[in-house]
């Protein structure tokens, strides 16, 4: 829908850049209203200009704080030109139609950087610019908005090109630009008002830190120090972990990865067997169990340094005896719904964002020279829990509900099983029997020759790899067990 600009309000604070724009509106005999400074600036470039007072009646006042905000000039904003009811109030109350609305905003985040002197700092939260941006963003349909500088040129050039004229899709695409730069700006503001928590350090000490969030929605700090940067991303990774398990769970993190996990009926027995995966990597690390911590788990608990522990309660004797080191961080973890996030990373000149990896899998495909027994279904579901919640590539070995070896953030799967299977060594632990996850599919069939090699007969992987049949074959040649389940679990 092709609409032609007939006027145009202009309100901004810096005016570079601004003069090829106004002058194309110019010859093009657009009508252009502005404020204060703007204008001037127009005027003394021969550009003529309508003052928004001779629209709004009023003078600009309160120190310049009140100069737009009018229903003479939202009015004209706001009107919707393919509604009758609009167009005759509209007319009723002498709103013209404005077309165009540039607005450069206050320097907030410039002020900030400027000067830490609030009165300065305030004053330069603009309050009508980003209220004309929004109004006229969400009026696409009939208007264009110009939120940045930077898109003076483009608009320039295509009124130039198009005779004053914008299409709906163009309209649009400023819109979608419009409301980011207002999303940027409010987050600006916000985080003023909202410093956070400013961490001692970040991931490392030369690096800064801060924390946004409410911490205490999900737990009660009983003891210790603040949290630190690292400290934060590898609870955030074991409360997640957690979460999986229904059964009586003890997990040791570290640096976000799964380094011991096991499920028991007691608290204490799921702690030994969870140390015994790997208890050289348990050291400094974070651990989270889902059941009440009791004197005897917190006895042995007591014996290695640890930085973190989560539980959601803890007997009156574990705890003072978990107390008796004062920086030893305890954390109770509140009995709330788990935070279904919108995972997002900063990468490049913007944000990744996608939904949470929910779920273990999405089918359960025998795939192989015989069916899964009981046993092995219980620990290859449990296996492939763990291998979801480790870097990639991943391969987690389980037997009887205990991560026995493990390989993660490693450039090939081999290396990744390669690695599994010499932890497993080291602790002593017998391979016949365990089964393996794999976090994606097995792009050759040496994996499960290796794996079968050193005893274990049951497997379980997403699948989708032009070359399954390998592994598959492989598998039904020697009556191993495999599970494909249609569901990838990659993280980096």
């Amino acid at each position: 829908m092709q609409k032609k600009i007939q006027s145009a309000l202009i309100s901004v604070f810096y005016k570079d850049g601004l003069e090829p724009l106004a002058r194309r509106l110019q010859s093009l005999g657009i009508t252009i209203y502005s404020t204060g400074g703007t204008q001037k600036f127009l005027e003394e470039l021969g550009i003529t200009c309508v003052a928004v007072e001779s629209l709004t009646t009023y003078p600009s006042i309160l120190g310049g704080r009140v100069k737009t905000l009018h229903p003479a000039i939202f009015g004209g904003i706001l009107g919707r030109r393919y509604e009758a009811q609009d167009l005759a109030e509209m007319q009723q109350y002498g709103i013209p139609e404005i077309d165009l609305v540039i607005v450069d905003l206050y320097p907030f985040e410039e002020t900030l950087r400027s000067t830490s002197e609030e009165k300065l700092i305030i004053e330069k939260i603009d309050i009508g610019g980003p209220s004309m941006i929004r109004a006229a963003a969400k009026n696409f349909r009939d208007l264009v908005v110009i939120a940045a500088k930077d898109d003076y040129a483009s608009l320039e050039k295509l009124l130039a090109e198009q005779d004053g004229t914008t299409t709906l899709e163009q309209r649009k695409a400023y819109a979608a630009k419009a409301f980011e730069v207002v999303m940027h700006y409010d987050i600006a503001i916000s985080d003023y008002f909202n410093p956070g928590q400013v961490l001692r350090y970040g991931e490392n000490p030369h690096q800064t830190a801060v924390f946004r969030g409410k911490l205490d929605e999900l737990f009660t700090q009983l003891n210790g120090k603040e949290l630190s940067y690292n400290n934060l991303v590898d609870v955030d990774a074991a409360v997640q972990l957690i979460r999986e398990f229904n059964e009586t769970t003890f997990a040791i993190i570290k640096h976000t990865n799964v380094c011991g996990v096991a499920a028991r009926s007691a608290v204490k027995a799921s702690w030994d067997a969870a140390l015994a995966g790997d208890p050289e990597s348990a050291f400094g690390g974070v651990l989270v169990c889902n059941g009440t911590i009791d004197v005897a788990t917190a006895q042995a608990i007591n014996e290695i340094f640890f930085e973190v522990l989560i539980a959601p309660a803890f007997e009156p004797a574990a705890l003072d005896l978990l107390k008796s080191k004062k920086n030893r961080i305890l954390l109770q973890l509140k009995a709330a719904e788990p935070v279904l996030r919108t995972p997002a990373r900063a990468i490049l000149n913007g944000t990744l964002q996608q939904g949470p990896d929910e779920g273990n899998f999405s089918k359960w495909e025998e795939a192989g020279g015989r069916e899964t027994t009981a046993a092995e279904k219980d620990d290859l579901t449990f296996a492939n829990l763990v291998c979801k919640h480790l870097k990639s590539n991943a391969i987690a070995l389980v037997k009887n509900k205990q991560l026995v070896g493990k390989g993660c953030g490693q450039t090939s799967r081999i290396d990744a099983l390669r690695h599994a299977i010499e932890k497993a060594k080291q602790f002593n632990f017998d391979l016949k029997g365990a089964v393996l996850a794999s976090d994606a599919f097995f792009p050759f069939n040496d994996c499960v020759q290796i794996a079968h090699a050193a005893g274990m007969e049951a497997f379980i992987q997403p699948g989708g790899s032009v070359r399954d049949k390998d592994s598959i074959e492989y598998c039904v040649q020697h009556g191993l067990a495999m599970v494909m389940t249609g569901m990838r679990h990659f993280r980096h």
